[in-house]
């Protein structure tokens, strides 16, 4: 007589029900059981306990899932990574070893990648790399995953001359590695894959800048690509970086690992950067310097790109040149807090440019160009009130007005000043260096995590405070900031070669802190794992003007 086979009870949050299922049953087959509803669209991975897995994932005791579809942050994620799966087997069928595709970087409209080798991106080029993916896609080709002693990876990895997941992987030291195949190719991915190529999601294919942009689909529609937002100038500023970066030979973690080793390379890498952003600060003061008319520097950025730790910098190198520099903060300019527009949910939306009090911010900006004397605000950030702040001030021909803040770009703020008087800087945390070729570091990702580190240092959150915050603010950045980043005079990366594993020692144990009965779990546990990657360094001998001392702390600047 054949055994019954036993069931473990899970519970399904979208259903909100619990459900009894067969022991040993996966992701895929537990899905049309319970059947969930309020899916959009194909099913791309589920939440176990707060952990993002593939629908391959095989559940032995009781677990709670959530089932999700594109529209969700993993749920992009993994379509996206089948997606530029899919892409590098077409090359590889296409062109052979003659070249290959690399995975540079995200930007507002999707992914852009670059061919490297004897290729250049020509319509001819796209056309047939376009044809071959939806070739792959119409298949319905399984992506295999295997789990194998890393000793064998490695063997994998080298037959197929990927040594830049050999390097990755080495330093790594773990017993077992997952990986997956594409039509017997093989590829290491920092997270899950869909179950096939069939799977994957609308997308287009494009020339962009001297690469390849992957439009992906919009999460709010997903049967829609991102908008096109051109972003040339940032790719330039990722470009110059990257360079530099393969002079000294630190493109990947798996290369920055092996430099970690030896002190004294640290040491020079360290040093070496610091020195390179000097050098751009020097130059942008520079520029400031040899155009007599510029009255007002607007330094904008995103949430933790080191905004304030630029504009004290850049003021010591224009005071080094002659020129003396006001600060002025956009942050007291806000309006009463009363009077603070409301989000979609009904909340105060600080990331609004309409935050601000604008006709106040305007005109006393126009009567300092004219000469006047004005008397400067103060935001009261406990009583929520605009005050008196006693600090009058009038400029010269001699003064240069800092201003730094989220909208510096914004011509709603400045619009009254003439352009000719005003000079625009972008600052933001670009990172160039990747974990591989196949996996780009998300910058945002880098920014999350000083924010993580600072906010616990300083304001007293938590690490699951400040992701639970996250998504508000990325979205308000891409409402407010991205628009205008192109719009700037000159863009400058604060991001450091280094940086990754000066932070992985602080934001390492605040994020092991997040209990995994919060959602916030599954977004720690992925930077758990990212961080997992990279060996840590001291930062003893950091600077103290260092912008990344903005974070970890002992700067000699005030905040």
């Amino acid at each position: 007589m054949e055994k019954q086979r036993r069931n473990v009870r899970v519970y399904c949050s979208n259903t909100g029900q619990y459900h009894d299922v067969p022991i040993g049953s996966t992701l895929e087959e537990i899905f049309p059981m319970i059947s969930p509803s309020g899916l959009t669209g194909t099913i791309t991975n589920a939440k176990v306990n707060n952990v993002v897995e593939d629908l391959s994932y095989t559940v032995f005791s009781n677990k709670d899932i959530e089932f999700q579809d594109i529209t969700s942050e993993a749920g992009m994620r993994v379509n996206a990574r089948s997606l530029f799966f899919v892409m590098c087997e077409a090359v590889r069928d296409l062109f052979g070893d003659s070249c290959s595709l690399e995975d540079e970087t995200a930007v507002a409209s999707g992914t852009y990648c670059r061919l490297t080798g004897d290729r250049e991106v020509t319509a001819d080029v796209l056309a047939l790399l376009d044809k071959r993916v939806r070739e792959y896609i119409d298949m319905d080709l399984p992506f295999i995953k295997i789990t194998t002693h890393t000793e064998d990876a490695l063997k994998t990895f080298e037959k197929f001359g990927q040594y830049d997941k050999v390097q990755l992987l080495k330093s790594r030291k773990l017993l077992y590695t997952t990986y997956y195949t594409l039509n017997g190719y093989p590829d290491y991915y920092y997270g899950p894959l869909l179950k096939s190529t069939g799977q994957i999601a609308n997308f287009s294919l494009e020339q962009f800048s001297q690469g390849i942009l992957l439009r992906l689909p919009d999460p709010k529609h997903p049967n829609q690509l991102l908008p096109l937002v051109r972003q040339d100038k940032m790719l330039e500023v990722i470009r110059e970086q990257k360079e530099w970066q393969k002079i000294i030979g630190i493109s990947t973690i798996g290369e920055l690992n092996d430099w970690c080793q030896d002190k004294r390379k640290v040491s020079n890498v360290i040093n070496v950067s610091e020195a390179l952003q000097e050098r751009k600060i020097a130059m942008i003061a520079q520029n400031i310097q040899s155009n007599s008319e510029i009255r007002l520097v607007l330094i904008a950025g995103p949430s933790s790109s080191g905004k304030t730790t630029f504009s004290k910098r850049l003021s010591i190198q224009l005071i080094a040149a002659g020129i003396k520099p006001v600060p002025i903060s956009m942050d007291d300019y806000f309006v009463d807090r009363e009077q603070t527009p409301l989000d979609e949910k009904g909340n105060y939306d600080f990331e609004s440019v309409y935050a601000l009090n604008i006709p106040r911010l305007q005109e006393d900006l126009k009567n300092l160009m004219e000469g006047k004397e004005v008397e400067l605000p103060k935001f009261d950030f406990l009583t929520g009130k605009s005050v008196p702040s006693g600090n009058k001030l009038t400029i010269d021909e001699h003064t240069v007005i800092v201003m730094e803040g989220i909208h510096g770009l914004n011509p709603t703020l400045t619009d009254v000043i003439p352009a000719s008087k005003k000079y625009k800087v972008f600052v933001s945390a670009l990172t160039t260096i990747q974990l591989d070729h196949h996996n780009y570091i998300p910058t945002s990702d880098n920014r999350l995590l000083r924010r993580i580190v600072r906010d616990y240092k300083y304001r007293n959150y938590s690490a699951e405070e400040t992701i639970r915050r996250w998504p508000s603010v990325l979205e308000g950045e891409s409402k407010w900031i991205v628009p205008w980043q192109e719009e700037a005079d000159i863009m400058f990366n604060s991001s450091l070669v280094f940086e990754l594993a000066g932070l992985r020692t602080q934001a390492l144990p605040m994020l092991e802190t997040v209990p995994e009965n919060l959602p916030e779990y599954s977004e720690a546990m992925r930077l758990r794992k990212f961080l997992g990657y990279i060996q840590p360094i001291n930062t003893e001998g950091l600077p103290p003007t260092s912008l990344l001392r903005e974070f970890l702390g002992g700067s000699t600047f005030h905040y």
